[in-house]
């Protein structure tokens, strides 16, 4: 066992893990938990698990790090509160060793969601506990608070206004509508479950948006075609009249979700996979737009990192022997803080404070460039994901996956459009 990980944490994680919805999950319909800062979890599915068990070398950098499996129980404390908590399995640490466990929430110090009279799963608490966290100043009615998140769930595309006091990244808990809905099911299966089972498998994997203290996720359903072999004709009925529908059958990739954070107007604006589905070939580019614009510019030095990583991905997939992504994902990341400036025939170390109004101001007498950003690119949701090297599969395919590097490709030349336009 590495020193990181030592008898304190394993004493530590032993006692049980609160898992929390991960505030920054804006597609899919499993459902993803907290489990720290670093590290979030979901149900395992044998596929994908065998998937990231067995990936190749060269993917790697373009999925997010696999780092274990725990087990998962759905319980109720003291009070009465609802809770999934994450538990070693079958007390082996092996598998968790470079797990960083400093930031977990022990059992003991269980979230007070709700209380025993009223369970987390109804809805109405849920708005007022959302609605008491996050506008504790407002004095508003019972029946406003539901019709509140009434419409948060209902609304496609919605615009939430983050409070300007304190941290951005700190105002995010709660937020995102998408991955409470998650949440409030996943709970909602395991409890009608929970008589006849309530240990179940989660693994452990790399969280893409802790680097970033305001996230802005994009979520791209990739490919021509996103049923597995496996699905039944019902299955395959509906998931290609959704590729026929949406923009999956022209380009091959669509929007699933979306998250960004707006700084002309401090609000974060959210996008689900509904409206994504309804989106053409055009309104899948204005997406794509308004995914790079912070509502004051268009974040045009972070073309060329995306335009970078999206090729490299090509040509590893172009390598893929056998391999088909079905309904696998996309994620595009990046910090939605605002960038700074400086000025080009400036010392660095004179203006490291210069804030981007002031820049403004000296517009006439300094040529300015903005600050190096981080953009992510990475795969995720391989539950129908196959390959030869599986064994079992009936289906073995040959070659490479011709429906998703079709999709990055379009992507691709999409994004470089966008750039050249903005450019004019």
């Amino acid at each position: 066992m590495s020193p990181a990980f030592g008898a304190m944490e394993v004493e530590h994680y032993s006692k049980g893990v609160l898992l929390e919805p991960f505030v920054h999950q804006v597609g899919g319909h499993s459902c993803v938990l907290r489990f720290n800062d670093k590290t979030i979890c979901k149900p395992l599915i044998q596929r994908e698990h065998q998937f990231y068990e067995t990936l190749p070398t060269e993917m790697r950098k373009f999925t997010p790090q696999y780092e274990g499996v725990v087990s998962v129980s759905f319980e109720e404390d003291e009070d009465g509160n609802l809770c999934l908590i994450a538990y070693p399995l079958n007390g082996d640490h092996d598998n968790l060793e470079n797990l960083d466990n400093s930031d977990c929430e022990p059992k003991s110090k269980l979230l007070r969601w709700t209380n025993k009279k009223t369970m987390l799963l109804e809805n109405e608490k849920i708005s007022k506990e959302w609605v008491r966290q996050h506008r504790k100043e407002e004095k508003i009615k019972s029946h406003k608070l539901e019709e509140e998140f009434e419409w948060l769930k209902k609304s496609e595309v919605l615009y939430y206004t983050v409070e300007k006091k304190g941290n951005v990244s700190s105002q995010f808990k709660h937020h995102n509508p998408w991955s409470m809905k998650c949440h409030q099911q996943q709970l909602q299966r395991m409890k009608e479950n929970a008589k006849h089972r309530n240990q179940y498998k989660f693994i452990l994997l790399e969280n893409l948006t802790s680097r970033y203290e305001v996230p802005c996720v994009l979520d791209l359903k990739m490919g021509t075609r996103q049923h597995g072999d496996d699905a039944s004709e019902e299955k395959k009925a509906n998931q290609i009249r959704k590729c026929q529908q949406s923009t999956s059958a022209v380009i091959g990739v669509r929007v699933c979700g979306m998250q960004v954070y707006q700084a002309g107007t401090g609000q974060l604006m959210f996008m689900n996979k509904y409206h994504g589905r309804k989106l053409s070939v055009q309104g899948f580019k204005e997406a794509l737009y308004q995914f790079f614009h912070n509502g004051k510019y268009l974040r045009r030095e972070l073309f060329e990192s995306v335009i970078k990583k999206l090729t490299e991905l090509k040509s590893v997939l172009e390598k893929q022997e056998s391999y088909r992504f079905y309904s696998s994902s996309l994620l595009i990341i990046y910090d939605g803080k605002e960038r700074q400036e400086v000025a080009v025939d400036s010392d660095p170390e004179d203006l490291e404070d210069l804030s981007e109004e002031s820049s403004d101001e000296s517009a006439g007498a300094y040529a300015y460039k903005p600050t190096a950003s981080t953009v992510d690119v990475r795969m995720i949701d391989f539950a129908h994901t196959t390959c030869k090297y599986y064994g079992e599969d009936s289906v073995v395919h040959e070659g490479q996956d011709t429906g998703y590097v079709f999709g990055l490709q379009n992507l691709i030349d999409i994004i470089k459009e966008i750039r050249d336009e903005s450019s004019e």
